[in-house]
């Protein structure tokens, strides 16, 4: 069984932006956050995809500050929110802004999540808990990497929204969700062209996910090799999951995955700088890029 995913598909477009900032509950930027929102959505982005554990609640000023973008989590731990509270919290985000919310569900990960245990029967218990609650299959999507969670993501949800991958990923995982489901990957980009600036950019903030058993895992699973994912990513590595390089690489790689069967691609731009900033100036520069 698959769920029809065609509208949501349809609502986020080609292109969103992935972000950690946009989550931020910081009072004293909220504006800021609204009117890059907004920039956002003139600029042509269909979607954007809030990072950490995000919910409903952080999706929700985004939304009144803007028009018709689409807004989603990437991800809501499964572990940290109530199934029940969660699809209460849906329903009166819809009710306010019908068809704008996508609810993005994943497992997180064993070293961040006490008590953390079969990750795969949890979704399939949340997902069924949902379902009871009246939250509609289509308006959500599983942040999924191996071969069952991508199945799941067909079957009991919209699709999915790999994270940290490569079109190689992109192309295996659009096989297994088959044409219908909604393939959403996200991408990371640094607006550099100079291979030893960008390269030393990307290791920076690759290093943290190479603590997270999940993503080496997958990467070893795509081919690469233990010394591929040791002290902080081989150069292959890097330039397989980070665009960087002049406008016309960084098209090129935007692409491949559309090409590998990606429906929508969420661009998270990587720069120096502090954690917080939100990288206004770089998402200009990718929207330019993409027409």
């Amino acid at each position: 069984m698959s769920v029809d995913a065609g509208n949501l598909k349809d609502r986020v477009g080609r292109y969103g932006v992935w972000s950690f900032e946009l989550r931020s509950e910081d009072p004293d930027r909220a504006g800021e956050r609204a009117e890059a929102v907004a920039e956002l959505e003139r600029l042509g982005f269909g979607a954007v995809w809030l990072g950490g554990n995000s919910s409903a609640r952080n999706a929700v000023p985004l939304l009144r500050a803007s028009e018709r973008i689409v807004v989603g989590t990437s991800i809501q731990s499964i572990w940290e929110h109530d199934a029940d509270a969660t699809a209460a919290s849906f329903a009166e985000v819809e009710a306010d802004h019908p068809g704008r919310f996508v609810l993005g569900l994943g497992v997180s990960h064993g070293p961040m999540v006490k008590d953390y245990r079969r990750p795969y029967s949890a979704m399939v218990e949340y997902l069924a808990a949902l379902d009871k609650a009246g939250m509609p299959a289509d308006r959500r999507v599983l942040a999924a990497l191996g071969d069952k969670m991508l199945r799941l993501s067909r079957d009991r949800a919209a699709g999915a929204i790999p994270y940290l991958g490569t079109p190689e990923h992109t192309a295996q995982a659009r096989e297994i969700l088959g044409e219908d489901a909604l393939l959403a990957p996200e991408f990371k980009v640094v607006l550099d062209a100079d291979p030893a600036r960008a390269r030393a950019t990307a290791r920076a903030y690759l290093a943290r996910y190479l603590q997270l058993p999940n993503y080496v895992k997958n990467f070893l699973r795509l081919g690469f090799t233990d010394a591929d994912v040791a002290d902080g990513g081989s150069d292959r590595l890097i330039d397989a999951v980070f665009a960087w390089g002049d406008e016309d690489t960084i098209r090129r790689r935007i692409t491949a995955f559309v090409e590998a069967g990606a429906d929508h691609v969420a661009l998270q731009v990587v720069e120096e700088g502090p954690a917080d900033a939100l990288p206004r100036e770089g998402w200009r520069k990718l929207a330019a890029l993409l027409g």
